[in-house]
């Protein structure tokens, strides 16, 4: 069995920490544009639109916005949490796994693709 030090152990607590803090101000700005994104048009159509303005009253409003602010909270942080999990053990992998690309195509990859 080989035993983990205490040092390395608090070194993982603390990147686990900061991974967690950058999530959640990723979700946090995500939810507050898209609270303003959805907000706009919800409360427009609500005065402009007959139908709306008869069958939206404003806890059905609250709850379009507030909807679509907790998606885009949840799905940025999740995502961020991806990318930095990617990140994280594409540099602690041996070095003869981090080559993968394959170079025989001869046009670079996609930005999404790039670690």
């Amino acid at each position: 069995m080989s035993t983990v030090s205490r040092a390395s152990l608090d070194q993982k607590l603390a990147l686990a920490k900061r991974c967690s803090r950058e999530a959640t101000l990723a979700g946090a700005k995500a939810a507050a544009v898209a609270t303003i994104a959805s907000a706009i048009p919800t409360l427009a159509s609500v005065r402009m639109l007959p139908w709306a303005k008869a069958n939206i009253n404003p806890t059905g409003q609250a709850l379009i916005i507030s909807t679509v602010a907790g998606m885009a909270y949840f799905i940025a942080a999740d995502k961020k949490i991806l990318s930095l999990a990617r990140r994280h053990s594409f540099e602690e992998a041996p070095e003869h796994l981090r080559n993968t690309s394959f170079q025989g195509t001869g046009r670079p990859h996609p930005a999404f693709f790039r670690p």
